[in-house]
């Protein structure tokens, strides 16, 4: 009977590892939240440097305050999206274990959208915190969360990428 040879340099292939850094964004985003909720009041500002600073902001919509305005559907429409997105991406986790750029763009975007969830969930809203300005010019506040999904997002166009190139 053949034996599983334990001290092999090949590299694991399991999801585990890519929940672990999913893991580690929800853990370091809700962290940042619950501070930064103690720090500030609703709308308050705290300049950190001349183009950024700390803000308690309340987001009801989705990227960009999107939907924002609506009446309350919205926060279990995008509770229900991340969830379903959040299934989705462990899925192909589970295919393309192997994968290591693809995975990591996957365990970002999953940690962040996982970490939005807790807040709708929660709050019924996302905690933003992070604004970014220059020349009067404001980036909508964001948060941990959003900037994982943002660099799993870049993160996966270029694997495909490199894919096409292949």
């Amino acid at each position: 009977m053949a034996t599983k040879n334990r001290f092999s340099t090949k590299p694991s292939s399991g999801i585990g590892p890519w929940l672990g850094i999913a893991s580690i964004v929800i853990l370091i985003d809700q962290l940042t939240k619950i501070t930064v909720a103690k720090l500030l009041t609703h709308g308050e500002t705290r300049p950190i440097t001349s183009f950024f600073d700390l803000v308690l902001a309340h987001n009801k919509g989705a990227a960009f305050s999107f939907l924002a305005a609506e009446s309350g559907w919205q926060r279990y429409f995008f509770t229900g999206l991340g969830i379903a997105a959040a299934l989705f991406i462990i899925y192909l986790l589970k295919k393309n274990a192997g994968q290591r750029l693809f995975c990591w763009a996957l365990a970002l975007i999953l940690g962040g959208a996982i970490g939005n969830v807790i807040d709708r969930i929660l709050y019924g809203y996302v905690i933003d915190f992070l604004d970014v300005h220059v020349a009067g010019w404001h980036w909508p506040a964001f948060n941990v969360a959003d900037s994982a999904i943002c660099v799993g997002a870049v993160m996966f166009v270029l694997d495909e990428l490199r894919r096409v190139n292949k």
